[in-house]
């Protein structure tokens, strides 16, 4: 039993490891191994904190390690994804101001962690989030090379930086927390997730950047 306890931030050395294979990845070109290192990290990282609750482990060093993984994972590796992107454009020393994602990213852990307002919703984008919709683009290059001419150039791979933005915004944002499973009050995040899903369904990996843009919008207009 004491083995369990562990468990949660077994999970987050494990989103850890993710990031630091991710960088090697990217930084050799394979920036599809990469994404694919993101998502599986962005589902270690949240299962931990369910593991965690299920488990009955709570206490600051476990917050503390999952920023210091969340900043590697979430913040370093997607810069270096779009650096790399950037780079393959020949965008030149522009490039790296992708670098900015991984700033920003670590603004936004830091103050998470230590503001109270967070405890049931977020403010500001979340860095999982982010990530997830910077690995899409290596992913639909790979799979989807029909959306090519719509984010292969330099207006899309500046939006990925501005985008980040939204990280260290004072935007109120829905988590997807549960503490009951009920329709009546759980009908925003249900209606959400069966619209992440139908986008999915129909659009693939085109479809991530679609939902971190419902995410926002829905949380607009529900606060």
């Amino acid at each position: 039993m004491n083995l369990l306890k562990h468990l949660p931030n077994a999970m987050t050395c494990g989103n850890l490891l993710c990031g630091c294979i991710g960088l090697v990845m990217a930084l050799r070109g394979h920036l599809e191994t990469a994404a694919w290192l993101i998502g599986l990290a962005a589902i270690l990282d949240f299962g931990d904190g369910f593991v965690a609750r299920l488990v009955n482990v709570s206490g600051p060093f476990g917050k503390e390690l999952d920023s210091l993984a969340d900043v590697v994972t979430f913040g370093v590796l997607p810069a270096t994804i779009v650096f790399q992107l950037c780079w393959f454009q020949d965008l030149g020393p522009i490039s790296y101001a992708a670098f900015l994602i991984a700033v920003l990213s670590a603004l936004r852990l830091a103050n998470f962690n230590i503001d109270t307002r967070q405890s049931e919703s977020f403010i500001g984008l979340p860095v999982p989030a982010n990530a997830m919709l910077i690995a899409a683009f290596p992913l639909m290059e790979r799979y989807q090379p029909q959306y090519d001419a719509i984010w292969k150039n330099d207006v899309a791979l500046g939006m990925m930086i501005a985008f980040s933005f939204m990280l260290v915004s004072d935007v109120p944002l829905f988590a997807l927390k549960f503490k009951s499973f009920g329709w009546a009050e759980n009908r925003i995040k249900f209606s959400f997730l069966i619209g992440s899903a139908l986008l999915l369904l129909f659009l693939q990996f085109a479809a991530i950047p679609l939902i971190i843009l419902l995410y926002i919008i829905v949380s607009l207009f529900t606060k």
